[in-house]
């Protein structure tokens, strides 16, 4: 797409699509007055009007093709929310229509925020009285984030009510993105992450590869801005030799293909820098090694003409057995379709080849946006009607999950993921998130059939629950005659479940049970895990209000239920906890520096620190440091008896520290108990080896007296990240056949 067009109405009117009438001009000219004066004086950053916002979102939904309706909303999209006119303003000078998609893209950024997520970070949920200035700083920053994720929440939820408000709000993305060079550097950063992870994916979900690209090459830019120049500078150094070579390719192809009478449109197709960067990351290569990928794309008149294209293609060129993809006979689950090919050029150098009709290429550009693009007077379109039944299948757990974040984990794994197709004894396919497992296809086919499943066979061979299911296999689900699903079922770390549509089916399960059964289960479920990981004592009642509970029975009964991801729950320990103040006094000054160890401390300027061996304190353990004599700083756990026993006279030699933000790892003792067998050990090393864990010590004690069965103790530290990394880690090894206990070992 264009990104530099003149921002003015004349511009915007003489691009209108051709098929727009004098009235829908007329009306857009209206539209565009109306927003001039209600904007009157209003400011972008870069200091310009705020109406060149407007214009600029108005011409990308032009160059898409849409509906004289959907450019009006464009140009009036934030009149409603940040001027004195009124829906009912719009809806009496443009339509009803009109009106109804401005309310659409209003309430994405403008709706109460519901989730208890939300709630809890609001700027009223705290007296600001008790806060210092930073913590006022730091609690709004963290509100902003908040409201940023749930319009976003909303956006992909109005895809199921008009997706025409969506490709507005990808529209206004997309301006803001090419105008975030005036913003401050944080909030570039942290948008043009949230464009990355949602809008650039959600523009693919719904085929739009023009807005797609764009939106990643700008976001890039600032997440990754030394590596962005990098590839920009080395792209640009060899812009004359590589079109030189394109050139020559395109001549080539367009003469083979004459020659046996395929009329085609042969063209290079651009290199485009987050591409690049990800082809580079995929593959492990350097620039160098990825450079010389060339592509080129054929626009042949229909379907049998991008088949015979593709056969000479092969005839004059060696093809490269593993690059060949027919997305014609077998479409993405986005409805792009195309050939794909490489084959080994004269220069012994790859040839990417694509082949496709023009329908097909305008498809891939504007994916959902080409219903209207071409479509215009027809009274339905099926293909568009498939594609919004598709999006509405794979989020039909969306009104069962209220929580922002865990929603937007939902949508990267349930519906921007890639797609795996297995099939059932019976041949139906299932279609699936990549990842999934058979507790997965087990709900999709039936919720009962979900409940009642115990195992699997997948192409006829015994697979463990958390098998990870591949394109093509065959799953058989093997269910007992009654009972239902397991808490541990909806436990992160143990990667049993990976769709949203099937967790929100074992919460509901476990939700029609008795509530003091609930209570129970929620009670133990998270002393449990307080105890694996040796934490002290937690104020509970804090912690249930903390997740906008009255009280700690309803906070129990949602962790049984699966409301609360008893990992939300050890990250929110671990935040609290790594800022809670020393609840002993010191006498430190108030310089902070920062240590090899990622610990922030004040005071004690050039001072070695190391981690006290009594308590072994891990990230997201209160702490304090002690100056010893000769040995620097010894870093402790508050509640470590040594620390707890000091004389007051010895309580002048105490520091204030915390815990910072490098990504060091740090040595966490822990105990195992299980039955012995052969390969115990090994099961344990490689699970720790595939989370990325090293082992810097192991002791194993085999002990033949406390039962008829030999119980292992094993001992072993740890080299972790944080609370929540060590979490995950127990979890996944108490997972382990034979295992009976896994915790922690506190020192002290």
């Amino acid at each position: 797409m264009k990104n530099s067009q003149p921002v003015s109405i004349d511009y915007l009117l003489e691009h209108l699509p051709a098929s727009f009438t004098a009235f829908d001009r007329e009306n857009i000219q209206r539209a565009y007055a109306v927003a001039e004066k209600a904007h009157a004086g209003q400011k972008r950053a870069s200091d310009e009007p705020y109406i060149t916002h407007c214009i600029a979102v108005a011409n990308i939904l032009a160059e898409l093709r849409m509906q004289p309706e959907v450019i009006i909303a464009g140009l009036l999209h934030d009149t409603v929310e940040d001027t004195p006119l009124t829906l009912e303003d719009l809806s009496n000078q443009f339509g009803e229509e009109v009106a109804r998609l401005v309310n659409g893209v209003t309430k994405l950024d403008s709706l109460p925020r519901a989730s208890r997520a939300d709630r809890m970070t609001q700027p009223d949920a705290v007296d600001d009285k008790e806060l210092t200035p930073e913590e006022v700083t730091e609690k709004v920053k963290r509100h902003k984030h908040q409201l940023a994720k749930e319009t976003i929440r909303k956006t992909i939820l109005a895809m199921g009510d008009d997706v025409r408000i969506v490709l507005i709000k990808l529209a206004d993305r997309l301006h803001n993105m090419r105008t975030l060079g005036y913003t401050k550097p944080e909030k570039q950063r942290r948008i043009a992450q949230e464009t990355l992870d949602i809008y650039a994916q959600l523009a693919n979900r719904l085929g739009i590869w023009q807005v797609k690209w764009e939106l990643e090459d700008l976001a890039f830019r600032y997440v990754n801005p030394e590596k962005y120049k990098e590839i920009a500078e080395q792209l640009s150094e060899r812009r004359s030799t590589r079109e030189e070579q394109i050139s020559q390719i395109v001549h080539k192809v367009q003469t083979a293909l004459s020659d046996v009478g395929i009329q085609a449109d042969v063209k290079g197709r651009p290199k485009h820098i987050y591409s690049i960067y990800n082809k580079m990351e995929k593959k492990g290569k350097t620039f160098d090694e990825v450079k010389d990928i060339r592509g080129v794309r054929l626009i042949v008149p229909d379907m049998p003409a991008c088949y015979a294209a593709l056969g000479i293609i092969h005839n004059h060129w060696r093809p490269i057995p593993t690059e060949f993809d027919d997305y014609i006979a077998a479409p993405k689950d986005n409805f792009y379709q195309s050939l794909h090919t490489a084959v080994l050029y004269e220069d012994g150098k790859p040839l990417e080849v694509q082949i496709r009709t023009p329908e097909m290429d305008q498809n891939s550009e504007y994916g959902i946006a080409a219903h209207w693009r071409y479509k215009e007077g027809s009274p339905r379109d099926a293909k568009y009607e498939q594609q919004i039944a598709a999006l509405r299948k794979m989020m039909d757990w969306k009104e069962d999950v209220k929580d922002t974040e865990e929603f937007l984990d939902s949508i990267q794994s349930d519906v921007f993921q890639d797609r795996v197709y297995a099939f059932t004894p019976k041949g139906d396919t299932i279609d699936l998130p990549s990842g999934s497992t058979p507790i997965d296809f087990a709900y999709h086919v039936h919720t009962d059939i979900g409940h009642r499943c115990r195992g699997a066979k997948v192409n006829g061979k015994l697979v463990p629950l958390e098998y990870v299911l591949k394109t093509g296999q065959t799953v058989v689900i093997l269910t007992s005659k009654q009972g239902g699903p397991s808490r541990d079922w909806l436990n992160s770390n143990l990667g049993l479940v990976k769709t949203q549509r099937a967790r929100a089916k074992i919460r509901a399960w476990f939700k029609k049970q008795n509530r003091e059964q609930n209570l129970s289960q929620g009670r133990q479920l998270l002393e449990r895990e307080l105890r694996r990981l040796g934490l002290g004592e937690i104020n509970q009642e804090a912690l249930a209000r903390r997740f906008d509970y009255r009280n700690t029975d309803d906070f129990f009964v949602a962790l049984s239920c699966g409301e609360i991801n008893l990992n939300r729950i050890i990250s929110e320990i671990d935040q609290q906890t790594s800022n809670t103040p020393d609840s002993i006094e010191t006498s430190a000054p108030s310089a902070i520096e920062s240590s090899g160890h990622g610990i922030a401390l004040n005071g004690a300027s050039g001072m070695a620190m190391q981690l006290a061996r009594c308590c072994n304190p891990a990230p997201g353990d209160p702490i304090s440091g002690y100056v010893t004599r000769g040995r620097g700083v010894t870093v402790h756990r508050q509640d470590c008896p040594n620390i707890l026993r000091i004389s007051a006279i010895e309580k002048e030699r105490l520091v204030k520290v915390t815990w910072g933000e490098q990504d060091n790892r740090y040595p966490v003792p822990i105990i195992i108990y299980a039955f012995d067998r052969q390969g115990l050990m090994n099961d344990i090393s490689n699970l720790t080896s595939n989370e990325g864990v090293n082992i810097t010590a192991a002791n194993v004690i085999v002990n033949k007296k406390r039962s008829s069965a030999d119980i292992a103790e094993l001992h072993l530290t740890l080299e972790v990240r944080s609370l929540e990394h060590l979490a995950r880690i127990l979890g996944r090894i108490a997972n382990l056949p034979n295992i009976l206990e896994v915790r922690r070992l506190r020192g002290g």
